[in-house]
């Protein structure tokens, strides 16, 4: 993949390994579509598969070659929306729901990207139940952190997007002391539910794969809970620049990004967290608020401005 990343032909990049020994690398490169003689794919319609799904036939059903489709650009752009990426097969399993094209094509109306993390917010199932990491870190490292990932939460697929990392400073994943700024990172996405019940263990399993993480000299992009110590998250992030920051705009009255982000490390869980880790109690009222919000006029809203 990081070969790719140097050919000026392609346009879009990203990869999903299915398994330690099997994945794909999806290249997407702009067209007119003059040149293929095919009907264009699309992701976007409740008969339509899943694009991880598809991917993923076509890697068992065509292994080592390479198969080229014809996508209108929108769909590609949102390909990974409904399901998001494979975030929703968790649920289906929360709910012992059998996961087939039908029981996908029923409920693909509470499927798409945005209801789905309404749900998953109002559950708090990613406090207690769920794995969402992503991982950055240099190309030569990533093996390392995969291997141990499969020792740990053994979480497939997993999502591989190469980035360019953000000048310094940043909060933004950059490469670690003594390597080059401009050198390009990995992002391991890992998303699925925990191997464990317990909430312990739940916390235990991700403050092991963000020590992991620092280990190999990696950030973490901070758009999903963390599970450091306030003092282990100044120590990876640049704390005297972003208070800086904050002073000069006023909003030093606000949450940190530290607070922000912060997982519960341990901390006695209020009366409704505790009913919410109940199950199916906590999945059932994240269900609840997805439905009340599927049908919201704020979604109807956003749908009607929506390219699909």
């Amino acid at each position: 993949m990081k070969n790719l990343t140097a050919d000026i032909s392609i346009d879009y990049l990203d990869g999903i390994l299915f398994t330690k020994n099997q994945g794909a690398v999806i290249v997407g490169r702009l067209t007119d579509g003059t040149n293929l003689n095919e009907p264009p794919r699309t992701f976007s319609k409740p008969k339509d598969p899943w694009f991880y799904l598809h991917a993923q036939e076509i890697v068992h059903s065509q292994p080592n070659t390479t198969s080229t489709e014809l996508i209108p650009l929108v769909e590609y752009l949102f390909r990974y929306d409904r399901g998001a990426f494979w975030a929703a097969r968790g649920a289906f399993d929360y709910f012992k729901t059998p996961f087939n094209s039908l029981t996908r094509r029923l409920l693909d109306s509470l499927m798409h990207t945005r209801v789905l993390y309404k749900a998953q917010d109002a559950s708090s199932l990613s406090a207690t139940y769920y794995i969402a990491q992503d991982l950055s870190l240099l190309f030569p490292y990533s093996g390392d952190l995969i291997n141990h990932c499969t020792q740990t939460c053994n979480i497939w697929p997993l999502w591989l997007c190469p980035l360019k990392p953000t000048p310094h400073p940043t909060i933004n994943p950059f490469p670690a002391s003594g390597h080059g700024a401009s050198e390009l990172l990995l992002n391991v996405g890992i998303w699925g539910p925990a191997p464990t019940k317990r909430r312990s263990e739940f916390v235990a399993i991700n403050r092991d794969l963000e020590s992991k993480l620092s280990v190999l000299g990696g950030m973490k992009a901070l758009y999903a809970h963390t599970f450091y110590s306030e003092s282990e998250f100044w120590k990876i992030y640049d704390r005297q620049w972003y208070d800086a920051l904050r002073e000069k705009y006023g909003a030093t009255s606000l949450p940190s990004v530290y607070e922000k982000v912060k997982g519960d490390l341990g901390a006695k869980r209020d009366i409704k967290g505790r009913v919410l880790d109940m199950r199916p109690l906590g999945g059932a009222y994240g269900v609840l608020k997805a439905v009340r919000y599927r049908y919201s006029d704020e979604y109807r809203r956003i749908r009607r401005a929506s390219p699909i």
